[in-house]
């Protein structure tokens, strides 16, 4: 049996050393949950929030096939503490889980420059403008597929207002580029950042992703940065983040064959 564990602080041990704020939110309380095999006694968990599942302690096939909150979703990325649970996905999915290389960028609180962030702000072209997410904004996002998870992990306005923040371009009223927090935890974010296909090489990712960052430092949050691609990595390093590793995660495809 798997059971969502409410005293989630029982797992903290698990993730020990694991700098990924989704596990922080999830330790936290703030969103998403830890998964258990003991309430009493765990020897293994999965921390999910979103899209994300981590896994971590005793490798366990019904911890890596247990789904919850799965059920209108056939995609998960999953990431292993170690070879054995990489193992363990691998042979529960098959060919249905495919392996990636994610980057993880370093966390280090003092390193932007402020003036080297306001002046990519100030790199706006004539045409668009520049606003952080409101309520109306936050719904308009929601309802769009290519940002939608600039908001989706908030339920409403009300939570995203607390623990979340975000910056998104506008052109002719409609949202072309976004940075925003995937997921938030006490003291900081995730961030998401995206751009519409057609407003891309315009430099209006690092854009919104620079007045993020003003705005996280002003409020005293850290705006943490998990990369899915070199691309991603390129934008960090511009932005000022350090490249720190390379980690496994896995793609899988939920639904059953």
């Amino acid at each position: 049996m798997i059971y969502q564990l409410e005293q989630t602080q029982q797992a903290s041990p698990f993730f020990e050393g694991w700098q990924e704020t989704m596990i922080w939110s999830c330790l936290q309380n703030v969103m998403g949950s830890i998964y258990t095999d003991s309430l009493e006694h765990p020897s293994s968990v999965m921390a999910l929030l979103g899209d994300f599942c981590f896994l971590a302690g005793k490798p366990l096939r019904e911890m890596v096939m247990h789904e919850p909150g799965l059920v209108s979703r056939d995609f998960v990325i999953m990431v292993p503490k170690d070879p054995e649970w990489a193992g363990l996905i691998e042979t529960c999915y098959g060919k249905r889980a495919v392996r990636v290389e994610r980057y993880a960028i370093k966390k280090e609180p003092h390193v932007f420059q402020k003036t080297k962030l306001q002046e990519i702000i100030g790199r706006l072209p004539d045409g668009y403008t520049l606003r952080m997410i409101d309520q109306d904004l936050f719904w308009q996002c929601g309802k769009i597929h290519w940002c939608k998870d600039l908001v989706s992990q908030y339920k409403d306005f009300t939570m995203y207002k607390t623990y979340g923040l975000g910056a998104v371009i506008l052109k002719d009223r409609e949202p072309v580029s976004g940075a925003s927090s995937y997921s938030g935890y006490h003291g900081g974010i995730e961030i998401e950042i995206d751009t519409r296909n057609d407003c891309r090489r315009q430099g209006l990712a690092s854009i919104c992703g620079a007045k993020l960052i003003l705005e996280c430092l002003a409020r005293g949050w850290y705006p943490s940065w998990d990369a899915q691609n070199q691309w991603s990595v390129a934008l960090a390093e511009k932005l000022g983040y350090h490249y720190d590793h390379a980690y496994t995660a896995y793609e899988v495809n939920t639904a059953q064959a």
